[in-house]
């Protein structure tokens, strides 16, 4: 138990010190930065975030279709409920669409709607949008939704410009990356060995920007339409003492 102790001091002190840098960006946003419990992983929490409360985790993957450690952002938007729209990368898309039509179609189906999350289930129930404007974006993502125009209209201008420029460094072709909105917020997930400042603010940008898209589109969302809707927990938030690698 001692030598344990002793380990994670030392793993907790190393990693602290390799991600100075990414600290000491957090506390120049205002934002807290802390080590996981195990000193693997980190949580940065900015509650007056623009556009929105903000929650950024690295860590071990939560997904199975993410080897290895990821990262992961939530931004709090108080969007429309029903407001469910996803942008992923094409490759990870055909994947995970072949994956869960195999499932769906065996004998464990009640299994699959249970234990498979909304990034998967959502490629068998919304409507995929082909009606992209940029080709660079329609060849090297996918995207679905509730609601295909809004879906679509939500991949145009500034999120569109973004995830374009993305494509040829950040999120490269075949890199794992989802992005999605629903109960109000918007999420990303994207597989990532080792943090990156750098990455971390391009990707922040990234989500920034399809945050800002999604609250021009929320506007046109009505109260009283009926919007099909999913109930899986698609972000597994840690709590200060818990370990990111928890499932």
């Amino acid at each position: 138990m001692f030598f344990k102790q002793v380990k994670h001091w030392f793993v907790a002190r190393s990693n602290a010190a390799r991600w100075r840098p990414i600290h000491d960006w957090s506390e120049s946003r205002s934002a807290q930065f802390r080590l996981t419990r195990d000193g693997r992983g980190f949580v940065i929490e900015q509650p007056k975030a623009l556009p929105g409360s903000l929650r950024i985790e690295w860590g071990a993957s939560q997904r199975g279709y993410i080897k290895g450690n990821e990262l992961r952002m939530r931004c709090e938007l108080r969007l429309h409920s029903d407001l469910q729209m996803m942008v992923l990368c094409r490759q990870l898309m055909d994947a995970l669409e072949s994956t869960v039509f195999e499932a769906y179609t065996d004998t464990l189906k009640t299994r699959v709607d249970t234990d498979t999350p909304e990034e998967m289930r959502w490629l068998v129930m919304f409507p995929k949008v082909s009606q992209i404007s940029s080709k660079l974006v329609r060849q090297r993502f996918g995207a679905i939704g509730v609601n295909k125009d809004l879906t679509a209209a939500w991949l145009e201008g500034e999120f569109s410009e973004v995830l374009a420029q993305a494509s040829q460094d950040l999120l490269p072709e075949g890199h794992p990356f989802v992005l999605m909105t629903m109960r109000g917020n918007a999420y990303l997930r994207t597989a990532m060995e080792q943090p990156s400042l750098v990455a971390i603010q391009g990707l922040l940008k990234v989500l920034e920007s399809a945050c800002r898209e999604a609250q021009r589109i929320n506007g046109r969302l009505s109260d009283s339409g009926p919007w099909p809707t999913t109930t899986s927990i698609a972000w597994q938030s840690s709590r200060p003492e818990e370990d990111l690698s928890q499932p």
